[in-house]
């Protein structure tokens, strides 16, 4: 799947640039043209991967570069108001070569909070290709202004897009984690799931062809409705030979050996299990999901076509969906067989509701500091204050 991809403020930019060190590394050529937009300078600066040409620097005459201080509302405003400086990075995009727009942006801070919905608003008013969005959610122990941010961003942005990927970092952060490295670690995270997912069906040159082959149209399918989006992973290490590893023999078409046969067609229905029922990009229930996408990746000769049926029926029971995808996406070189399931439209979400009740929450905590500062602030020039004149 060919894709734009808008890395919208710090996350979002760090995000798309990962995925574009993650297209060279494998040469899986998902992102067919990249941008990121900012109103903070220095985190365009500190990008390897954009071309500087594609780094949008907006805002200067309200913020002179120095980025929103977490106020989403001001990043909405300067979205609107510089989205010709946008526009203007994405017109050397492509579009007769890209299957859709994807808007990565964190959903805790203020430009990509703000300015991600505003974006996908305009794309989708523009463009006929689908817009998909791609949050980050913030860590519960980030504080109350950014749970509050994430709560109306999500709200807002899930309502602009064909369909929101949602990556919650309170379920990937781990203790005692420095936060350089724990951000490095979950955009690695990010990038390898979706990477798998969108380079399903693209087929390089010399590259075997899939079984059952999964391409754009089953991943706009599966998105298409709208609504929340959450990916499993699971992956398993293979030596990459025709015999003796730990799913070999999988294509054996003359039955020659059923057991080994089995055996793999087990392993392939456990990872399929684990990818899930393991921890998702955002935890929910998967029962009520309105429609998922398996993909199996790895060495050709470790794919097999009745495991990933297998796969997908048991898919089907759990999820309640008869809208379940599935095929094979050979991977030559990868030393591993990886599961990766997309489940789209899931509504039982504790996270969320538990986000926007924090959300409510803070929002009421600060409408009561603000009164009370006010009130405070009349008290302390208040004070013998009739014997002084005012300058003005």
């Amino acid at each position: 799947m060919k894709l734009a991809m808008i890395g919208f403020g710090q996350a979002g930019g760090k995000v798309v640039d990962k995925f574009l060190e993650y297209d060279k590394r494998t040469g899986s050529e998902i992102v067919r043209a990249a941008a990121a937009v900012n109103t903070a300078k220095a985190d365009l600066m500190g990008l390897e991967h954009v071309a500087e040409s594609q780094r949008v620097l907006i805002g200067q005459s309200r913020v002179k570069g120095h980025g929103v201080g977490a106020d989403n509302e001001l990043g909405a405003e300067i979205a609107e108001e510089d989205i010709d400086e946008v526009q203007g990075a994405i017109d050397s995009i492509p579009v007769h070569e890209v299957d859709a727009f994807l808007v990565v942006a964190g959903l805790g801070g203020g430009t990509g909070s703000g300015g991600a919905p505003v974006l996908a608003k305009h794309l989708k008013r523009i463009y006929t290709e689908p817009v998909y969005g791609l949050g980050v959610l913030p860590g519960s122990d980030e504080g109350g202004i950014y749970t509050l941010n994430a709560a109306r961003s999500f709200q807002t942005f899930v309502r602009e897009v064909d369909n929101l990927m949602v990556f919650d970092n309170d379920a990937w952060r781990k203790t005692g984690e420095s936060v350089q490295g724990g951000y490095e670690e979950i955009n690695e995270e990010i990038v390898r799931r979706f990477g798998i997912l969108f380079g399903a069906g693209e087929i390089q040159q010399g590259q075997e062809v899939a079984e059952s082959v999964v391409d754009s149209s089953e991943i706009i399918n599966t998105l298409s409705g709208g609504g929340v989006s959450t990916v499993g992973y699971a992956e398993e290490e293979v030596e990459e030979r025709s015999s003796g590893g730990l799913l070999s023999r999988l294509r054996n078409d003359d039955g020659g050996d059923e057991l080994d046969s089995a055996h793999t067609t087990n392993r392939i229905t456990s990872l399929v299990r684990k990818a899930a029922l393991g921890r998702l990009t955002l935890p929910c229930e998967i029962e009520g999901a309105e429609r998922a996408l398996l993909v199996l990746a790895g060495p050709p000769e470790y794919l097999n076509r009745k495991g990933i049926e297998r796969g997908r029926k048991w898919l089907e029971e759990q999820t309640g969906s008869m809208e379940v995808r599935g095929g094979d996406y050979p991977y030559r070189g990868a030393g591993f067989v990886a599961t990766v399931i997309l489940l789209a439209g899931v509504t039982n979400v504790p996270r969320i509701k538990e986000l926007q009740q924090v959300a409510i929450e803070a929002q009421d905590n600060l409408d009561e500091i603000r009164e009370e500062s006010d009130e405070n602030l009349d008290e302390l020039v208040s004070d013998d204050s009739d014997e002084l004149e005012s300058l003005f």
